[in-house]
């Protein structure tokens, strides 16, 4: 049997989310299905991160087990060709048995991206958090930095999901200006539930000037989610790579 790692890129506006729902559809669904049509065996997919309805990836990562000896450079434009238009396989190479896409990653990067003009562009408006209202970048920029380091996220999380600890290490986090598209690119060793969402919103308010930077280290510090700013809006945040 060989264990397969696929790259998966996504528009997930269509979804809820990555994982398998019952009332629902979600995109390791429609992966799974594929890989059985070309495999044309029974395939468990594997997911590293399971994203929320309407997130979208870049370089999201899934593994499966086949006895198939198709060629690596083959599978890709053979699941393309059974999977919807809003999901594309982007890579494929075979890993050790040991490696699970979720346990093994030592990093992923997030990006949130907000839309500051004055009007929504429609090629943006399923892809972007649109705030019209003139944003300080310098400040945003600042609160960025205090993010950067290990720190307790409690404060940035939602409830909804156990894990053994809040505490996570951001090893990069800045904003990309392009115009007047802003990114908010995070890097990190993990991130809780709606972590880089709560995170972005607070940003906003940062750069609205309803939040100080002195609220943001206090939300920091205290690990007090009533701190911390609204949860923005899934439709702006990209799973962009996962680090093995």
């Amino acid at each position: 049997m060989r264990k397969i790692k696929i790259t998966i890129a996504y528009e997930g506006t269509a979804f809820n989310g990555w994982q398998r729902q019952n009332n629902a559809v979600g995109i390791e669904e429609k992966v799974e299905e594929a890989c059985k049509k070309i495999f044309i065996e029974p395939i468990k997919i594997t997911g590293a991160s399971r994203t929320d309805t309407g997130v979208h990836a870049l370089g999201q990562v899934a593994t499966f087990e086949t006895s198939k000896d198709i060629p690596l450079k083959n599978i890709p434009y053979a699941l393309n060709s059974k999977l919807p238009e809003d999901i594309v396989v982007v890579g494929a190479e075979v890993v050790h048995q040991d490696f699970h896409p979720r346990y093994s990653a030592i990093k992923k990067t997030y990006q949130y991206r907000i839309y500051n003009g004055q009007f929504l562009l429609p090629n943006l408006r399923k892809q972007v958090a649109f705030v019209p209202t003139e944003l300080n970048i310098d400040l945003m920029e600042k609160a960025c930095e205090l993010f950067i380091g290990q720190h307790d996220f409690k404060g940035f999380s939602s409830t909804g999901s156990s894990v053994k600890t809040t505490i996570r290490t951001i090893f990069d986090m800045h904003l990309i200006i392009d115009q007047d598209l802003i990114s908010i690119q995070v890097t990190g060793d993990g991130f809780l539930y709606n972590m880089v969402r709560i995170i972005a919103g607070t940003l906003i308010e940062v750069g609205q000037g309803k939040r100080s930077l002195e609220e943001v280290k206090e939300a920091i510090d205290l690990c007090d989610r009533n701190k911390a700013g609204k949860t923005a809006p899934a439709k702006g945040l990209t799973l962009v790579k996962i680090y093995y």
